[in-house]
């Protein structure tokens, strides 16, 4: 869609979210469940239209170079939409975290000092193509009292467009503000930068995507950023690693999904079991299809293995490769994924307690797993229901971004006509 005036746009979008979050800070719990059931229903009443919509970005996707994998993300099918509607059901019965008091205590003088959870107001969100995230954003933000102005690839623009549609149909039937979810209609690379500017309208961006994204919207906002940046996480294999338990974390973390953000790109290993484990990791790799980038003491035990460059320990792949690098102490393997990190997930695998004490401790990542896989760094899995991203940063919100992390606090103080001497 193209637009005339873009930054008029951009700004009637944004006055208009900014206000609808005004009127949902007096919508109830109710009235939040009930859009979510009903946009629930209508996804599955009307999802001819949806997979129509769906068809015509599919038709366009070769045109802009999505690999399989991304075309295999954007496509969507009847039980897709069904997932879609299911996860905003599921969204209805988590627990509404506006209004809870997070905090309370009587002062000396009688005074009732509550702290209480609010809204952020309106949430910038910026995604990549996956149709489902346009759904899944606005029922986490709308849950959590927020607008949301939703601003998807170009690949999805068709099925997103329709999907915001149809939830806005039903906004209005639960007594929601229509303009609680914002569809941005046109894939102009500049809407962002307007956006961006507007920060008497916008409270909080939420970008997702590649890292060119993460750095323009950084360097380029005027409101606080939450990033869902990288995921180069790591598996470091201590020198008291078990062998069956470390070959499972391994190949789940690096072959269970490996297009994610939380699948594991590097594998760290301890000297001592180069020449007894770590074969059989690379062999279990290797049947896979997985390509194993070492170092020279990797490379040297792995005859299959290819030279990495500095650059391969920095990177996300999201494909069949994973770095390896050999490493003669806990000390090294922390000071090696600290350096290297995208700050996302790392796990290790040992039977010794003082040494994955030591690792949790010191390693600066949102999470980490000990003999457990790098998979489970998501808000589900988490017991924290659905998730918005999964923070890198350190402010705010870090880790898996559900309703809590959507929101703020007050004080609210209950007085009896007490001043201050």
């Amino acid at each position: 869609m193209k637009i005339e005036n873009l930054e008029a746009y951009c700004f009637d979008v944004a006055q208009r979210a900014k206000l609808a979050s005004a009127e949902l800070a007096s919508v109830t719990g109710k009235q939040k469940n009930d859009w979510l059931n009903l946009s629930a229903g209508i996804l599955r009443e009307r999802m001819s239209e949806i997979l129509a919509a769906n068809e015509k970005d599919l038709d366009a996707a070769p045109g802009y170079g999505l690999t399989p994998a991304e075309i295999d993300r954007l496509k969507l099918d009847p039980q897709r939409v069904e997932d879609i509607a299911q996860a905003l059901e599921y969204v209805a019965k988590l627990p509404d975290p506006v209004g809870e008091v997070i905090s309370s205590q009587v002062r000396p003088n009688g005074l009732d000092v509550q702290k209480v959870r609010v809204p952020l107001g309106v949430v910038f969100f910026i995604y990549e193509s996956r149709p489902n995230v346009t759904a899944d954003a606005a029922a986490l933000c709308v849950k959590s009292s927020n607008a949301v102005i939703l601003r998807g690839g170009k690949e999805a623009i068709h099925s997103s467009m329709k999907i915001a549609e149809l939830l806005s149909e039903t906004a209005e039937k639960a007594g929601i503000p229509r303009d609680a979810v914002q569809l941005v209609a046109t894939t102009d690379h500049d809407a962002v930068g307007h956006f961006l500017k507007m920060n008497q309208f916008i409270d909080v961006t939420i970008p997702r995507g590649g890292e060119g994204l993460i750095r323009r919207v950084t360097n380029e906002a005027t409101m606080p950023v939450i990033k869902h940046f990288a995921g180069n996480c790591h598996v470091y294999v201590d020198a008291d690693a078990q062998e069956t338990k470390t070959l499972d974390i391994v190949l789940n973390s690096k072959c269970q999904r490996m297009g994610v953000c939380n699948a594991a790109e590097s594998l760290v290993v301890h000297q001592a079991v180069v020449g007894t484990l770590l074969p059989k990791i690379a062999e279990a790799l290797k049947e896979r299809g997985v390509e194993i980038r070492g170092d020279e003491q990797t490379c040297a035990a792995i005859p299959f293995a290819v030279p990495a460059s500095d650059a391969d320990f920095y990177t996300e792949y999201h494909g069949p490769i994973i770095s390896c690098k050999v490493v003669g102490s806990l000390d090294e393997a922390i000071r090696h994924i600290n350096q290297c990190s995208s700050g996302h997930t790392e796990a290790i695998c040992t039977n010794d307690l003082a040494a994955a004490r030591e690792f949790a401790l010191r390693i600066d990542s949102s999470a980490v797993m000990i003999n457990a896989s790098t998979r489970f760094n998501d808000g589900g899995e988490f017991g924290l229901g659905a998730e918005i991203g999964i923070s890198t940063d350190k402010f705010h919100a870090r880790g898996p971004c559900g309703l809590r992390e959507l929101t703020s606090y007050k004080y609210i103080v209950y007085g009896d006509g007490q001043t201050r001497g």
